[in-house]
């Protein structure tokens, strides 16, 4: 059941001039320490950024999780810029909205005890539906992965792997199985394991192009890295 039958009866505070601000410093500085590969991609981002605030205070008939991990570093970023930010959500929403990682600012529980969370699926929609037009592939972080995409393997050090029949299984940490893949790409794994970040173009051993792409898809697709610049 939802919280309210109508989610415009749960709105709080939200200007639409927020989906105009402009952070020049904040795009500046995600190309700067290659987190967007260019301006266009950082722009891109931010708007993203803007949009799920927006949506997220314009509509609280759910609870709106953050399901982009590029997204998501964007918003970071911004909060990083203290003095802006806080001016930002004071005029646009009139409170501060808190950041946490993968994780969406939520209605107040004494307010709506029963406020449901969204699926993605539902997220798109009613993305759809606001903005007029279907949710970008950058909420869909594997999609971006390319030869020249950036990664950060956000397990460093700690990537737990063992070989079995000719497979070599990446292993959650406590032990469980996530997936296997085929031993030709130990070199690669193994790089993997032993660097912070990195471009897929630079994975060594005897892969394809195509197997670069697919292997860190995968990774990126279970957590295991993260999209960067």
């Amino acid at each position: 059941m939802l919280a309210t039958a109508n989610p415009a009866e749960s709105a709080g505070r939200a200007s639409t001039a927020s989906l105009d601000f402009e952070a020049p410093y904040l795009i500046e500085k995600l190309v700067k320490d290659r987190l967007c590969a260019n301006a266009e991609e950082a722009d891109a981002l931010f708007r993203e950024v803007k949009r799920f605030l927006y949506l997220n205070r314009a509509d609280r008939s759910r609870i709106w999780d953050m399901y982009s991990h590029r997204v998501d570093e964007v918003w970071h970023q911004f909060v990083l810029f203290t003095r802006q930010y806080m001016e930002f959500c004071e005029r646009h929403y009139g409170i501060y909205l808190p950041h946490a990682p993968s994780n969406a600012p939520k209605p107040e529980r004494g307010t709506f005890p029963d406020v449901p969370t969204a699926t993605f699926a539902e997220f798109a929609a009613r993305y759809e539906t606001m903005y007029g037009e279907p949710l970008p592939d950058c909420w869909h972080d594997d999609r971006s992965v390319s030869l020249n995409r950036r990664v950060i393997d956000q397990r460093i050090g700690r990537l737990l792997m063992q070989e079995t029949g000719g497979n070599l299984e990446l292993l959650s940490g406590d032990g469980t199985v996530e997936f296997a893949i085929n031993s030709i790409a130990v070199s690669a794994i193994t790089f993997i394991a032993e660097t912070g970040a990195f471009y897929v173009r630079e994975l060594p051993g005897e892969l394809t192009d195509e197997e670069k792409v697919a292997l860190v898809t995968t990774l990126v697709q279970h957590r295991f890295l993260r999209v960067a610049g």
